[in-house]
């Protein structure tokens, strides 16, 4: 299942992010995952969680963060929740390369059984239609 975290700055979408993190740990009998940009969760997200700055791996746009995850899932099994915050200034703010990510995750999602969620800095009219089969948005 793959979700979005839909507002525009300071509408709450980090704090739902966290919430949604410590709920994963509370359920998970695996791995939960949680990705931002920088380091500005360190304190808020629950130790349990594997809390990672992806510019300590240098991945800029949608393509490499693609590879990014999918890498994390291959080499880890154990995944069931990857949370990420941010997800426009980590793969750029082009919407129709949001969807062909996104459309590249769902299966992933699937094959994994993992849960993602996606914070995104947009008005749920800025998503791309031809996400509306794939993305659950809030």
């Amino acid at each position: 299942m793959i979700t979005f975290l839909i507002g525009h700055k300071g509408s709450g979408k980090t704090k739902k992010l966290i919430a949604k993190v410590h709920d994963a740990v509370e359920a998970s009998n695996g791995n939960v995952i949680c990705i931002e940009k920088g380091d500005t969760l360190t304190y808020d997200v629950d130790h349990k969680a594997r809390l990672v700055n992806i510019e300590d791996y240098g991945i800029k746009g949608f393509d490499a963060f693609y590879g990014f995850i999918a890498g994390m899932c291959a080499g880890n099994y154990d995944i069931t929740d990857i949370l990420v915050d941010s997800t426009l200034k980590i793969g750029g703010k082009d919407f129709d390369e949001l969807a062909k990510f996104i459309e590249r995750v769902d299966p992933l999602s699937k094959q994994a059984n993992i849960n993602f969620t996606f914070s995104v800095s947009a008005d749920a009219d800025e998503i791309p239609a031809s996400l509306d089969n794939i993305v659950t948005k809030f």
